[in-house]
Order: structure tokens, then C-alpha cells, then sequence
């Protein structure tokens, strides 16, 4: 199942995940040790240029074909359950005034293939919707992307604003073209991810999963 998720077979990625339920294998294993394994090695070969950004997205489309059939499954466990082993969570977009959203996209997949429970909120967010969509999820880190030096400004207003709301349980993560860890630190933001690799590695540091 790693090889074809890796190829980007997302016909053949579905039929192991149903044939692997058929065996009796549980959907957390075939979660953690066939999609999140798989899509780890894409990871780590789009960080070294041995992957492209079109093969990336085509793994991550053969990662979403098993997630498909996966994902009930993975809801109707009794609750306790999932508080007991409860992915973490991340909410993603893209600030006000930007509707660029490629890379938003391509962080979301990787976040996804990383076990992340992921909701984007899509392009051109203003605070108040990061605000409402955080109540919603209730996140662990928000992650906000803009391509425009014009509204990358538009970061430190969503930071300030759930700062002001006493919100200060949840991280930010930031990325962008024109983005940098000055521009993060500046801001108050608690980390930069310069590509789609390094945020999905940024985030798994802020929940602990990596030193």
C-alpha cells in the first residue's frame, strides 16, 4: 500500500484499504502503517527534490481514496476512543484580501498524511472567521498562508485578535512566498514553515509529537 500511495495509484490504494478491513485489520492500523507511512516517505522525498509539487498532490489524492473509506469508521468509534487516542487538530487558511491557496492546499494534504485532523477554512479569512471556525474545531494550531506582501500584514491582526480574546491556547504557524522567520517572530506567531515539508515537521513540534 506504501508503493502505491508513493506512485499515486489511488484505485489500488482503495482496494488494499477495503481488502485490509476485510482481513480484519483495524482502520487505526491501516491509518498509521499504510497511508500515514506511506505518505511520511513522499514527505521526506518532496523536502530533498527527489518529489515535485504534481507528484505530491497525486500521492496525496491516493492517500485521500483510502481516507475515503477509512473515515466512517474512524468517526463511529465510541468516544472515548477517540479522546483517548484523538489526532491532533489544525485549522488552516489563507488571510483576508489573499485567494491564493496552493500551497494552503498542499500543507493541508501533508498534514493530513501526517495524521493531523485537518479544517480548512479556505482563502480570504478575516479574524472573525478564524475565530469562529477555532470555537467550531477547537485546534491546537492554526495555520495561516498569504502570498501578497500586501496581506501578509493581515497575520498580526488574527494573532493579536485571539491574544486580546484571551485565546492563548492555540499556536500559529505561518507560511507564504513572502514570509520569513523574522517576519514570524515580529508578529508573535510561533513558527514559520518555509515550504509544505517544513510545516507539517513545524506542527508535529508544536504538539510534542517531535523534539
Amino acid at each position: 500500500m506504501n508503493q502505491y500511495l508513493y506512485e499515486g495509484n489511488a484505485a489500488e490504494v482503495e482496494k488494499m484499504t477495503k481488502d485490509a478491513l476485510a482481513e480484519g485489520r483495524t482502520p487505526q492500523e491501516i491509518l498509521t502503517e499504510g497511508l500515514i507511512a506511506g505518505m511520511a516517505v513522499v514527505g521526506e522525498d518532496f523536502k530533498y527534490n527527489i518529489l515535485y509539487v504534481p507528484e505530491v498532490l497525486i500521492a496525496a489524492r491516493a492517500m485521500k481514496a483510502g481516507m475515503g473509506v477509512l473515515k466512517p469508521l474512524l468517526a463511529a468509534r465510541d468516544d472515548a476512543a477517540i479522546d483517548a487516542d484523538r489526532a491532533p487538530v489544525l485549522l488552516m487558511g489563507t488571510v483576508r484580501g489573499d485567494l491564493h491557496d496552493i500551497g494552503k492546499n498542499l500543507v493541508c494534504m501533508m498534514a493530513e498524511g501526517a495524521g493531523f485532523e485537518v479544517h480548512d477554512i479556505g482563502v480570504d479569512q478575516s479574524v472573525e472567521k478564524f475565530m469562529a471556525a477555532a470555537d467550531k474545531c477547537k485546534p491546537q494550531i492554526i495555520g495561516m498562508s498569504a502570498l501578497l506582501t500586501t496581506t501578509m500584514t493581515y497575520m498580526k491582526t488574527v494573532i493579536d485578535g485571539f491574544e486580546e480574546a484571551g485565546r492563548t491556547d492555540v499556536s500559529f504557524a505561518i507560511g507564504g512566498a513572502p514570509i520569513s522567520q523574522m517576519f514570524a517572530d515580529e508578529i508573535g506567531a510561533d513558527g514559520y514553515g518555509a515550504d509544505a515539508s517544513a510545516a507539517v515537521e513545524l506542527f508535529l513540534k508544536l504538539v510534542g509529537h517531535i523534539d
